[in-house]
């Protein structure tokens, strides 16, 4: 089974270039992880491969889902999307408005659908905790307002997952609830980059959707 991870920095996690190679193409990431617990219990049944771009929005992914996605004929594709969409837009008024986000990511799944035949596509919830990253600054005193608006996004990939009944996997609310007990900097280093925490968290929940679901 080849399974396919698509999406931003916290997919791509620092994974090596060129990406085919089994050990550093996976990065440090939630991807890793998956790898590791799946394939530890099945060494020869999965193949994985990570095709996160760090900095990517939901354009930019749908701008390279032939060469990147569907040229490889995967079994499964994993998306997590959103966090980026909201950040530049907030950074550099280079954002993904939420109604674009929408068309563009249903455009994506319909093509993916029809361009490999039964794949499977398991959709991700995008999350934000208040870190570094994220807060308010005297410069930007509703930052961290501004970032919350990645919960509607998170919205709009749910209602996706339901309109093609796609495996949908929670985050945000597992993310919060570990946040209040163990602090951001454990599961988010910076509010969405995953410390060693999140990573663990990512896959537990994905891996469980996962076998629900797929397998």
């Amino acid at each position: 089974m080849k399974i396919l991870f698509y999406g931003d920095s916290i997919t791509d996690a620092e994974r090596s270039r060129p990406h085919d190679t089994i050990i550093y193409g996976l990065g440090y990431g939630y991807v890793r992880v998956i790898a590791d617990r799946l394939m530890s219990e099945k060494p020869n049944e999965y193949t994985i491969i990570n095709r996160g771009i760090s900095g990517n929005r939901v354009v930019d992914l749908y701008s390279r889902m032939k060469s990147e996605c569907t040229n490889l004929q995967p079994d499964v594709i994993s998306i997590l999307i959103g966090v980026n969409d909201v950040w530049h837009e907030i950074d550099s008024k280079n954002g993904v408005e939420i109604d674009r986000f929408e068309q563009i990511y249903r455009m994506m799944i319909q093509y993916f659908i029809k361009q490999v035949p039964n794949v499977k596509i398991i959709l991700c919830e995008p999350f934000v905790l208040e870190g570094t990253a994220t807060k308010s600054t005297e410069e930007m005193p509703d930052r961290w307002q501004r970032f919350q608006a990645v919960y509607d996004y998170a919205k709009v990939t749910e209602k996706l997952a339901k309109e093609f009944n796609l495996p949908f996997v929670p985050l945000q609310q597992k993310l919060d609830e570990g946040a209040k007990q163990h602090g951001v900097e454990h599961y988010l280093r910076d509010g969405v980059h995953p410390a060693v925490g999140g990573a663990n968290l990512l896959a537990e929940e994905w891996v469980k959707v996962f076998k629900e679901n797929i397998k």
